[in-house]
């Protein structure tokens, strides 16, 4: 008869129960005499409790509380008089004691996972005076393990790698699965491993979870992934044993078991001969099953009649075979080469040498096509060299280049002007001679780099380049002059012979040789009796003084020419002026001023003194201004003076106008159309007595031509205005015109001395224009006085 799972759990709980309860005589009190107890009041008795271990089985699954054990004193006579309490781990709330009995159950189901074991305390207690008769005693209840737990995986899945094409029993990875139960009762926690998926490659070791493989020969290039389920077994395998299981994921690594292959026995390609020396002319790349480093190449050229124009290297990231140019082809002496290549991996494993060579071999042909190429010089560079005195049109050197190709078309030759702006050089189109074209300055450039270029006659496209260098060699063409400003000094306590400035020369130009200069004073100079020149042969001279006695107040600046001579042929010589000026100097020699209007000033006038005295003077400046002003100011008189010039006075009436709508007082067309001829005429709403012209007639300016031409020409300006917006504005002017009808509205010329025009007839307008006609008027009487 066989028992599931369930069953056979509650047969070994029964069992476990039984063995219980055949050990509960051990378990029960007895006397002993090992350990004395005093009580007071009494004889001196020796009494103890003598303990087995409790054991309790776990994962009961009844519903009565689970008895444990019996506590009993030999103290208790069963009359009621004795009490059992307990104490310790899990009193009360898992382990309950009959205080009358002694009996121990337990309430909670037990987890030997959990806890293994309870360690608790138990006393007898007198009830009556609750003391207690016996010494507290510690026992210990041990929850007896049943199969309840399967083996787990804890590190699972597992990952592992094993090299392909290893042999049979070649370790992959170790599996370990852990079982809860307890390890030291019975065979619950005893494992075995067996493989449930992944067989005949691999195997497992069932005590000791190694897994191997159990085929030789596998090719990761055919299978590269194998996934193998392995399971864990308790109860050392047998039928009712719990079981776990875990994936692996066993990947076959490479090794170099393939050789590399060209897919193809020969390649051809084809290149134009003007392919650029480093180019790329082909790709080739032989096939690998392996990956990595296994797959890396080499390639080289065995065999072939190109071996000195090409070359051929690896690319790394794709182990292609790059096959690039060393030298530059030439359709016209050669149309085709021949290469034998072989490719090889880079690390060959001895293991597999056995399987055949690990290279393999092909042939590459490579076709010349033939391509207009442009002319070509006979030398990368022309060193030429020419004297910058050279006369305008003569010869520096000469070019030459030829068309490569088998036309052998004519060529032209011209200077590139970009490496020529000043244009000091010219070329002769046919011979190649070049010819200077200006004067030449070495001081200004000392070489020239021009580039001349090379064109097919046939074909202008066609441009070869060609680059002289010419150097313009030196002539003495320039005088020495001072090295720089000399900012010399003489004190006025210096002593004869004394070196008051040492000077040197420079020169534009450059001898081969090196410069040489000479120094003297010049013939009006030598016989002077202040200074003299020494000159140190060394390209610098000395100023020494002649005398002493030196003076600001007599001289306070001197001026000597030195003459200066190269040694170039011809030399070359120059006059320059050293200025001296006279200082005061201190003890040392160190000049302190040199300005000869400080003697000027009185002795012991300080400069604040100076200050106040200006300061003083201003002021009474200042009071002269200010009286003379006041003086001068007079009191305007109250009333009009008939001989003054009122023009700049100011008459204010009361009229007032009619408004927009009074159209009678005033003429608007002569505002509104300047082509009018303007009529004389009167007011409308004043009726004179006397009628007359009032001013002479001006005639029109037809079609407006003049504004027309004013706004023309400013639409003219605005549209050549680099300053104006992108976009279209509006312009405003200010322009009243030439010669307008309604004539000036000013009157600062209306009352001069000289004017002719005549105002009478502002008596003629009315008691209103009384005022204007008395101010205005010639006559002395009007029409209303």
């Amino acid at each position: 008869m066989k028992l599931g799972k369930v069953e056979f759990c509650h047969f070994l709980q029964l069992i476990a129960l039984f063995l219980c309860f055949s050990g509960m005589s051990q378990a029960e009190l007895s006397r002993s005499r090992s350990k004395p107890y005093f009580q007071s009041g009494r004889s001196r008795t020796k009494r103890s409790w003598v303990w087995n271990q409790f054991f309790v089985l776990e994962e009961y699954m009844g519903s009565d509380p689970l008895y444990v054990g019996k506590l009993h004193s030999d103290v208790d006579k069963g009359d009621g008089s004795i009490k059992y309490i307990l104490s310790g781990e899990g009193a009360s709330s898992i382990f309950i004691i009959d205080e009358n009995t002694g009996d121990i159950h337990a309430t909670k189901r037990l987890d030997r996972e959990e806890q293994a074991y309870y360690t608790l305390r138990a006393q007898a207690l007198d009830r009556l005076t609750n003391k207690p008769v016996e010494p507290e005693s510690e026992f210990v209840i041990k929850i007896q393990d049943i199969n309840d737990n399967e083996p787990k995986f804890l590190d699972g899945p597992y990952t592992a790698g094993v090299p392909e094409m290893s042999p049979v029993g070649t370790s992959v990875v170790q599996v370990t699965a852990t079982d809860a139960d307890d390890p030291t009762y019975g065979n619950s926690a005893r494992v075995v491993y067996s493989i449930l998926q992944g067989q005949p490659y691999f195997s497992v070791e069932p005590k000791t979870g190694v897994i191997k493989t159990a085929l030789p020969n596998m090719d990761r290039e055919a299978k590269d992934q194998y996934l193998l389920v392995i399971q864990a077994k308790d109860m050392v395998g047998q039928n009712g044993g719990l079981s776990g299981t875990t994936s692996v994921t066993v990947t076959l690594t490479d090794v170099n078991d393939n050789p590399p292959r060209f897919p193809r026995r020969s390649y051809q390609y084809n290149v134009p001969e003007s392919l650029p020396v480093a180019s790329v002319v082909a790709r080739i790349k032989a096939a690998d099953a392996d990956i990595g480093a296994n797959a890396e190449m080499e390639y080289r050229i065995v065999d072939g009649d190109g071996l000195g124009i090409f070359k051929i290297s690896v690319d790394k990231e794709t182990q292609e075979g790059i096959i690039t140019i060393q030298k530059e082809l030439d359709f016209e002496a050669k149309t085709s080469y021949t290469l034998r290549i072989e490719a090889a991996n880079k690390d060959a494993d001895p293991r597999f040498l056995s399987l055949g060579p690990f290279s393999d071999t092909t042939t590459v042909k490579i076709i010349v096509e033939d391509v207009d190429e442009p002319p070509v010089f006979s030398s990368p560079l022309y060193p030429m060299e020419v004297s910058e005195a050279t006369q305008v049109g003569n010869i520096i050197g000469t070019v030459a280049a030829h068309d490569p190709d088998s036309s052998n078309s004519p060529v032209r030759y011209s200077i590139d002007r970009n490496t020529d702006l000043e244009r000091y050089f010219n070329i002769d189109a046919n011979s190649g001679v070049i010819t200077t074209a200006k004067s030449l300055d070495r001081e200004t450039n000392a070489i020239h780099n021009i580039t001349v270029l090379a064109m097919e006659s046939q074909n202008p496209s066609q441009v070869g380049r060609g680059y002289v260098a010419i150097t313009i060699l030196d002539i003495n063409d320039n005088a020495p002059e001072f090295a720089m400003d000399y900012e010399t000094t003489v004190c006025e306590n210096a002593q004869p012979g004394q070196v008051i400035q040492k000077i040197s020369a420079v020169d534009k130009d450059e001898p081969s040789n090196g410069h040489q200069f000479y120094f003297s004073l010049t013939t009006d100079a030598t016989n002077n009796h202040n200074f003299s020149l020494k000159d140190n042969k060394d390209n610098t001279a000395s100023i020494l003084t002649r005398r002493n006695g030196f003076r600001r107040q007599e001289q306070s600046v001197y001026y000597l020419p030195i003459f200066i001579v190269d040694s170039g042929s011809p030399s070359l010589s120059s006059t320059n002026t050293l200025t001296i000026r006279v200082c005061d100097c201190d003890a040392d020699g160190v000049a302190q001023t040199c300005n000869a209007e400080a003697y000027v000033l009185p002795a012991g006038l300080s400069t604040g003194a100076l200050i106040a005295i200006l300061a003083c003077v201003l002021t009474l400046l200042v009071l002269i201004l200010l009286i003379v002003t006041m003086r001068r100011r007079k009191k305007e008189p109250l009333i009009f003076d008939e001989e003054r010039d009122i023009r700049e006075n100011i008459v204010r009436y009361d009229d007032e106008g009619g408004g927009e709508e009074d159209t009678e007082a005033f003429d608007m067309a002569a505002l509104r159309n300047l082509n009018v001829i303007r009529d004389t005429k009167t007011r409308r709403d004043v009726t004179p007595e006397i009628q007359f012209l009032s001013r002479p007639a001006f005639k029109s300016i037809p079609d407006n031509v003049i504004f027309r031409e004013f706004i023309w020409e400013r639409l003219k300006e605005a549209d050549v205005d680099p300053g104006a917006p992108p976009y279209d504005s509006l312009q405003t002017y200010a322009f009243e015109g030439n010669g307008s009808v309604a004539e000036s509205l000013s009157s600062l010329d209306s009352i001069s001395s000289n004017s002719d025009q005549n105002y009478d007839y502002l008596s003629d307008w009315g008691p209103r224009f009384k005022r204007l006609a008395d101010m205005y008027g010639t006559g002395q009487e009007s029409l209303y006085s």
